[in-house]
């Protein structure tokens, strides 16, 4: 029920983060569903091994290209799901930060 609950509040939060940003459009609240699934994925999957692999460059960078890679993350979830678009590198590293601001106040209203 946890993992339901979580993939409703990432939903949300993304309708949220894309209603704040002009740059960032969501279709339909299927689509941010999808999103909020396949950003789950990815963010699950790929970016671990993005981390492990440009662990030089994060730590030469001082922990900032932590954000590139969310944005770059951000962007290739956009080429996935239709309905989902970003309009910029830009956008998509804003819509990163508003996410995840967005995100964790959702996170600490909704219980469980």
């Amino acid at each position: 029920m946890g993992i339901l609950v979580n993939w409703l509040v990432m939903t949300v939060a993304i309708m949220i983060s894309a209603y704040l940003l002009p740059g960032v459009t969501v279709r339909s609240f299927w689509a941010a569903l999808v999103t909020a699934l396949v950003l789950g994925l990815i963010n699950a999957v790929l970016r671990p091994v993005l981390v492990i692999l440009t662990l030089p460059l994060t730590i030469l960078t001082l922990g900032l290209f932590i954000f590139i890679l969310n944005a770059l993350l951000v962007l290739l979830t956009s080429a996935i799901v239709p309905g989902f678009d970003v309009l910029s590198f830009w956008w998509a590293l804003l819509f990163s930060f508003v996410f995840s601001i967005v995100s964790f106040v959702l996170q600490r209203i909704v219980p469980g």
